[in-house]
């Protein structure tokens, strides 16, 4: 039997050149060794949501974004909380991603959630929301402590997460990811 390398899908919620979350996902996906790989998603050309252009008329941008999701086996996702909540480049994002609604890619996709910011809570509340806006698309959220970095403009140094401890802690939640991941494996291939 032949053992894969599970595929991760990163989704920044920044679209900024100097994004914090962008560089929390690229340095992640420099420390996974060989237990998985990440690429990194840019939703710099997704456009607004309009259900108009649903089916045929789907933007090729968003195409490849549902593409990229269906062809993954699991997702982190990394917003900056804005206003209390996630970004809107993200919430933009999951809402064409969700779209046909009960039968997406995110549908039963497990799925990482972290939040930063520069206040002492580091996104607690978008957080919330996050998996709120998830759980209606019936992601497989993963059940953990939260990842809420806070002062992320001290942990990011030249577009790299330097703090030893969230470093730890964020590669601790993706091992519990990869363990969500072979779970379901298992699961569909006894159904099989």
């Amino acid at each position: 039997m032949s053992v894969t390398v599970p595929r991760l899908l990163g989704i920044s919620g920044s679209i900024r050149k100097e994004s914090t979350n962008t560089a929390i996902l690229n340095t992640l996906a420099d420390t996974l060794g060989a237990k998985a790989s990440l690429t990194v998603f840019s939703l710099n050309d997704i456009p607004l949501y309009n259900s108009d252009l649903e089916g045929d008329a789907l933007p090729q941008p968003v195409r490849a974004l549902k593409a990229a999701i269906a062809a993954c086996d699991g997702l982190i996702l990394a917003t900056p909380e804005y206003n209390h909540g996630m970004s809107g480049v993200l919430k933009n994002a999951l809402d064409w991603a969700s779209r046909p609604a009960f039968a997406s890619p995110l549908k039963h996709k497990p799925a990482l959630l972290m939040t930063s910011s520069q206040g002492y809570v580091g996104g607690a509340r978008a957080h919330a929301q996050m998996q709120e806006t998830l759980a209606s698309t019936l992601s497989r959220v993963v059940a953990r402590p939260q990842i809420v970095i806070a002062g992320v403009a001290q942990k990011v140094v030249d577009g790299r997460l330097v703090d030893e401890a969230t470093l730890k802690f964020c590669g601790e939640a993706i091992d519990d990811l990869l363990t969500e991941i072979r779970l379901l494996q298992r699961a569909a291939a006894t159904v099989r």
